[in-house]
């Protein structure tokens, strides 16, 4: 087989179009389109069939795709653990969690790692959305559940509640509930249904709910929420790892939080030797446990 036609081959599934694959591969449509189909006349099947939103591949063109999946990300490993064999640590690192942990926790903390290794590169994937970390759309995961995925180192980080916090300036003006039915005199800042949320969160908010707060101020994500409490518009419903940044921010209703979150660490079996993945974990856990420290001495004062 020939393996440009292959690497082309590979493109125009992935993009489902010629045309994003010849963006991709520098190459024109029509020298895209004679590759396809030479390969196609080399292997005697046709590999896609046309569709009005673009190329839909055939049975044949599935099990090829497959192969070429299995044989970009052996190569990707490969790779990585070439440039893995240097003794600097630099090269790119792609970190996916979730929005909120990334923005809130995790990038304010990222100079001191940057101070150590000021020529690595991270990639943060700041996305809802759980990422395949086997086929290479990133290096390691954050996340607020234990992954499913085969093949996957895994470390449980630490656990979260989310819970109820509101502003110095809020409850002056408007008075701290000191029991849940006091919602009914405060408004509430919490994620919407609809937003994507840890099973322990949205239980929290829906009990919340119950007790019919004066107002409501839903938004899709905790950094949102996040920025509204800080305008002292409510009470608002985050997971814990605000206060260390925050300290403006009061915790009430402290008997009313969630359920333990795990947060979880993650990454491809075929990184366990990278040298990048390495110093990533290790300085996530060395945050970690500096937080622990930094909220124990908060909590003596």
């Amino acid at each position: 087989m020939d393996w440009d036609r292959l690497r082309i081959f590979h493109a125009v599934a992935a993009a489902g179009s010629l045309t994003h694959a010849g963006e991709v591969l520098n190459l024109s449509q029509s020298a895209v389109s004679r590759q396809i189909r030479a390969l196609e006349e080399a292997l005697g099947v046709a590999l896609f069939r046309r569709h009005a939103r673009g190329l839909i591949l055939t049975e044949s063109g599935e099990l090829l795709f497959d192969a070429s999946k299995a044989m970009a990300k052996r190569l990707d490993a490969a790779t990585a653990r070439i440039r893995d064999s240097e003794e600097e640590v630099m090269g790119q690192i792609r970190v996916t969690t979730t929005t909120a942990f990334g923005t809130i926790w995790l990038a304010p903390r990222l100079p001191r790692l940057f101070a150590k290794y000021p020529d690595l590169k991270i990639d943060l994937i700041l996305d809802e959305r759980v990422l395949d970390l086997p086929m290479r759309e990133a290096d390691v995961a954050i996340r607020m559940k234990e992954p499913s995925q085969a093949d996957l180192i895994r470390k449980r980080l630490m656990s979260i509640r989310i819970a109820l916090f509101a502003t110095g300036t809020y409850l002056r003006e408007n008075g701290r509930p000191r029991l849940p039915e006091d919602l009914t005199e405060h408004r509430l800042i919490c994620q919407n249904a609809t937003s994507a949320q840890v099973k322990a969160g949205a239980a929290l908010v829906q009990h919340l709910r119950s007790f019919n707060p004066r107002s409501l101020l839903t938004v899709n994500s905790y950094f949102g929420i996040l920025q509204s409490a800080l305008n002292h518009l409510g009470v608002a419903v985050l997971p814990d790892y605000v206060t260390e940044y925050f300290p403006d921010l009061e915790q009430v209703l402290p008997e009313t939080e969630s359920s333990d979150v795990p947060v979880y660490m993650a990454y491809p079996e075929e990184l366990r030797q990278s040298k990048r993945v390495a110093v990533f974990r290790d300085f996530v856990q060395n945050e970690i446990t500096m937080q622990r420290k930094h909220l124990r001495e908060l909590a003596k004062t």
